[in-house]
C-alpha cells in the first residue's frame, strides 16, 4: 500500500529563511533510513505561495488562482511517497 506524507507550511516558515545544514542533514538520514527499508518511493519540496498556483476544476472549466494564498492552515510544503504493508507500519 502506499501512502502519501504531507509536509505542512504555515505563515511563519513561508516567510523564514530556509532550515540550517543540521535540519536538512537529519532529514536526508531519515529518508536514507527510509530506503534502506525499502519503504521511501518518491519526495519533493513544493513552491512557497509567493510563486505558486492552484487550478480548480469544475466540470469542463479551469480557474487558475495565483498566489500568495491566505489560508496558511491549508498549506502543503512537500511530500513524500512511502511503501508500506499496512497504516500501521506507516504511523509506527
Amino acid at each position: 500500500m502506499r501512502v502519501m506524507v504531507f509536509v505542512k507550511a504555515t505563515e511563519a516558515s513561508e516567510k523564514a529563511p530556509p532550515p540550517p545544514p543540521e535540519a536538512f542533514a537529519a532529514m536526508d538520514r531519515f529518508t536514507e533510513e527510509l530506503v534502506k527499508a525499502g519503504i521511501f518511493v518518491a519526495a519533493a519540496g513544493l513552491k512557497n505561495t509567493a510563486e505558486a498556483k492552484r487550478i480548480a476544476i469544475d466540470g469542463a472549466g479551469r480557474t487558475v488562482i495565483e498566489g500568495p494564498f491566505a489560508e496558511a492552515y491549508e498549506l502543503v510544503a512537500g511530500f513524500s511517497i512511502w511503501e508500506v504493508k499496512d497504516m500501521d507500519e506507516a504511523v509506527g
